[in-house]
């Protein structure tokens, strides 16, 4: 491979690595946006938690038990390469990754992707969970369970063979292995943190708690539009202009149709132009075209896309329904789309038919036992030990206060509800 192919490609990938990073402000904005001002430094604080020790806990061994390098004719289940990062041989040469990127290009893409997961459990337990307690799931989370079965598919393990080497669970981006990943862990959370004070009334109908900055979350949408263009874009792993041209599309049509499709549901059914829907219909066609955004033509994203828009309508329902508190929408947009997205592999685009849709739902299976019970096993210890859900006065008063000492808009109290 010439040089200037191999710089091209790396530049590449560098570029959607800094958009995937941008992403963490997009979920930083959706989530005050939609929450109430007196909680605003915790969720601002736990999003920046998870960049940082992410971010470090990939670094100290999250990369290698994700990409351990798994010895011929072992289960393809769980191995470990080492501590640290020490780079190959090769690893700065267009011999690593098929001239992709070097080593180091490798690891910081990754590692991105890896604190996302953990970005969706923050949103759907935000408003009630104790700082210390989710602090500590981020570390176990992102430091094991997310790299764990990461390796199952994009770490040559044993879900990347199903059915033999060329066929095998397909997921181009990550709408199981990232997206559904974090959305197990956020519906064990709420499941076992219980709903905020008020959200359901005496007849246990759903309330709504309004968020205190709608523009903020509207931004943080569009910021995540921005950066799944690195988040899908970079994982073509190269700068291949037919490929990368083609995801860019697909993701952005997915986007779009998934918006005007929860637009029209929720109207529908509402009766109102609801902003908050339109927002999380666009998430969750990002989140359902995730999958297979290299595989599509345009006409199937726009259709896979406008289905997840009607999911989220249905979806944040159905949460509602069985008295679970999600104050984003997390669990619908990212495990329910992202389960959406998996499956629509075995459907639509090159690879449909009957044999992938079944290695699709033995991926969303293998990923939704073993995410819900490590999931379990981290929330419930701690719940037994620590305890894991703020005391009713700080709930009322609010995080930031109890939590931090502090006040995100200390100019503004008459504004607090």
């Amino acid at each position: 491979m010439e040089a200037g192919l191999f710089t091209a490609n790396n530049i590449w990938m560098m570029i959607c690595t800094a958009l995937v990073f941008f992403m963490h402000s997009g979920f930083a904005f959706l989530e005050i946006g939609l929450t109430r001002q007196k909680n605003t430094i915790n969720i601002l604080f736990k999003n920046i938690f998870i960049i940082t020790v992410g971010l470090l806990m990939y670094y100290i061994g999250g990369f290698n038990l994700m990409y351990p390098g798994f010895a011929d004719g072992s289960a393809g289940i769980l191995d470990f390469a080492g501590f640290g990062i020490a780079a190959p041989e090769n690893g700065m040469t267009p011999e690593y990754a098929d001239g992709g990127y070097t080593w180091w290009t490798d690891f910081l893409f990754q590692g991105m992707f890896a604190a996302t997961a953990a970005t969706i459990v923050s949103g759907a337990v935000a408003e009630r969970i104790k700082i210390g307690p989710f602090m500590i799931f981020v570390i176990l989370y992102v430091g094991l369970v997310y790299p764990i079965v990461g390796s199952w598919q994009w770490g040559g393990g044993f879900l990347s063979t199903l059915g033999g080497d060329d066929a095998g669970f397909y997921d181009f981006a990550g709408s199981t292995l990232v997206h559904s990943v974090g959305g197990w862990g956020a519906l064990i959370g709420i499941y076992l943190l219980g709903a905020r004070i008020g959200k359901f009334g005496e007849d246990g109908k759903p309330k709504a708690i309004p968020g205190h900055n709608i523009p903020l979350a509207t931004a943080g949408v569009l910021i995540l539009w921005l950066g799944w263009f690195g988040f899908n874009g970079g994982s073509v792993l190269s700068g291949d202009p037919e490929l990368t041209s083609l995801v860019l599309v697909t993701t952005s049509l997915a986007a779009a149709a998934g918006g005007v499709g929860a637009l029209i549901l929720s109207t529908l059914l509402y009766k109102n132009l609801d902003l908050t829907m339109f927002l999380n219909g666009i998430l969750g066609g990002l989140v359902g075209i995730t999958a297979g955004a290299d595989l599509m033509s345009p006409n199937e994203a726009v259709l896979i896309g406008f289905i997840a828009g009607l999911i989220i309508v249905l979806g944040v329902a159905f949460i509602d329904r069985i008295r679970l508190d999600d104050p984003v929408g997390a669990v619908t947009v990212h495990l329910i789309c992202g389960i959406w997205g998996t499956l629509a592999v075995g459907i639509f685009g090159a690879k449909a038919g009957g044999d992938q849709f079944l290695y699709q739902l033995a991926g969303v299976g293998a990923a939704a036992t073993f995410c819900s019970l490590t999931a379990f096993i981290i929330f419930y210890s701690l719940k037994k030990t620590v305890g894991i859900r703020v005391a009713k006065e700080e709930e009322v008063d609010g995080l930031d206060l109890h939590e931090h000492g502090m006040d995100a808009y200390a100019d503004f109290r008459m504004n607090q509800h």
